[in-house]
């Protein structure tokens, strides 16, 4: 069984919750199901799992109007289920595909109320099969985001201790260079990880096989079902959009300049066409965002530029899938070239930092070759991320620092550790997650 942080987050609600339900939300195949069902059995002696898509009759428990008591909730659900028992303080009720029913998201008011009773309700696609609930239960639910394994956790399912990775923590923190041997294996199984991505059932399937043919296809099933995904939840003007900006994606970061640009998507494409349909994408948890902004200080949210982003994919391995099969051994041989190269790159970085749940941003001023790749938050200081998937030259990080004077700035390679007189802080691509 996998290691998932998440784990954490669940533990953290049952522990610290009042009258509030868990709405666990993310990408269809990244585990939530089996992560919410295994703290349900470990934690609490009677667990109850309805699934509303698999389980259509349980939706006539929520529909229709519940007056507003678990009573009748309750009722309901022994009619649907007469096996069902509620235990108070030893009762999950978990409620799975909670978007295939708008009024169950609405129950959670009174299922929240309930004492004794607990209550995890998670799904896919959650921003969109919503807009039309008739009345969110606000302040009685707690909503989390789940992810696919990030390199960490990926680094678990391959057998490495928490000793081994607290080692790597201490190169991170003191700056100190990491031994060359270790440095070439952590860089390797870096590559990997770019490869495999973080998709639990493909994560599964290479650490029991080693076999990257099967962990193509598990990718590829996974990529076609987000299709089919699109094909069915999204509204009909936008399925063949949001379909072709999905695809667009492998396009937009092959560029040398990896702003989102509608003309890849389409010959002569324009924002007013498919503007919505990457918002659908963003809702779906498909794509994550990337804000350009104006001026490059605290606070970056007050400067984005809405008109000007980048996407990347919610899994870095499913990226180098929609390169090809071929795309594997040219990144796990790092002989990859062109502009191809950096993009994945930088959908690997931020993948790292939007699985730690900060916002991604990144600086490119007008009629400017200058571009910092991304910009994070340190206390009350913009700090500037460049990306390199060699050891090249860092011009528009060293000319960010003269004219910004931030405390430091971060440049992460294919290489070892290093720093300047200057505030640029080197360091090898695998230690991003430890920022």
């Amino acid at each position: 069984m996998l290691k998932r942080k998440f784990t954490a987050e669940l533990e953290e609600w049952k522990n610290t919750k009042k009258t509030e339900c868990l709405l666990v939300e993310g990408a269809r195949q990244i585990g939530k199901t089996f992560i919410i069902r295994e703290f349900g059995r470990r934690n609490y002696g009677n667990f109850i799992e309805i699934n509303l898509l698999k389980q259509e009759y349980f939706k006539k428990v929520f529909e229709g109007g519940l007056d507003n008591s678990f009573s009748a909730l309750f009722s309901r659900l022994t009619l649907q289920d007469p096996a069902i028992r509620f235990i108070p303080g030893k009762t999950l009720l978990f409620i799975d595909e909670i978007q295939e029913c708008g009024p169950a998201r609405t129950a959670l008011k009174f299922i929240a109320e309930q004492n004794g009773i607990d209550c995890v309700a998670s799904g896919s696609m959650l921003g969109i099969a919503y807009k039309n609930v008739a009345s969110v239960p606000v302040g009685y639910e707690r909503k989390v985001e789940m992810f696919s394994l990030d390199f960490e956790e990926f680094l678990w399912a391959k057998g490495y201790t928490a000793d081994q990775i607290a080692a790597l923590k201490d190169y991170f923190v003191k700056k100190e260079k990491v031994p060359p041997d270790v440095n070439g294996a952590m860089l390797a199984v870096l590559r990997e990880y770019m490869v495999v991505g973080g998709m639990p059932e493909v994560v599964n399937r290479f650490i029991e096989t080693k076999n990257y043919g099967l962990v193509f296809d598990e990718q590829t099933k996974i990529l076609k079902s987000y299709l089919d995904d699109i094909a069915k939840y999204a509204p009909a003007a936008e399925r063949p959009k949001a379909r072709a900006c999905y695809l667009s994606a492998p396009r937009q970061l092959a560029k040398e300049y990896t702003k989102f640009q509608y003309s890849v998507v389409e010959k002569g494409g324009a924002s007013r066409k498919f503007d919505s349909s990457l918002e659908w994408l963003h809702d779906a948890g498909l794509v994550k965002f990337c804000f350009n902004v104006s001026n490059p200080v605290f606070p970056l949210a007050g400067y984005e530029k809405k008109d000007q982003f980048k996407i990347y994919l919610s899994d870095p391995g499913l990226l180098n899938a929609m390169y090809g099969f071929e795309m594997k051994d040219a990144v796990l041989s790092n002989t990859l070239t062109g502009p191809a190269k950096g993009g994945i790159y930088e959908n690997l970085i931020a993948d790292v930092l939007f699985k730690k749940k900060r916002p991604l941003y990144y600086y490119k001023p007008d009629n400017s070759g200058q571009e910092i790749e991304f910009l994070i938050h340190d206390g009350a200081a913009a700090i500037p991320v460049e990306v390199k998937s060699g050891n090249g030259q860092t011009y528009s990080l060293n000319e960010f620092l003269k004219s910004f004077k931030p405390p430091y700035g971060l440049k992460f390679i294919a290489g070892n550790v290093g720093a300047d007189p200057d505030g640029k802080i080197t360091l090898p691509l695998y230690l991003s997650m430890f920022l």
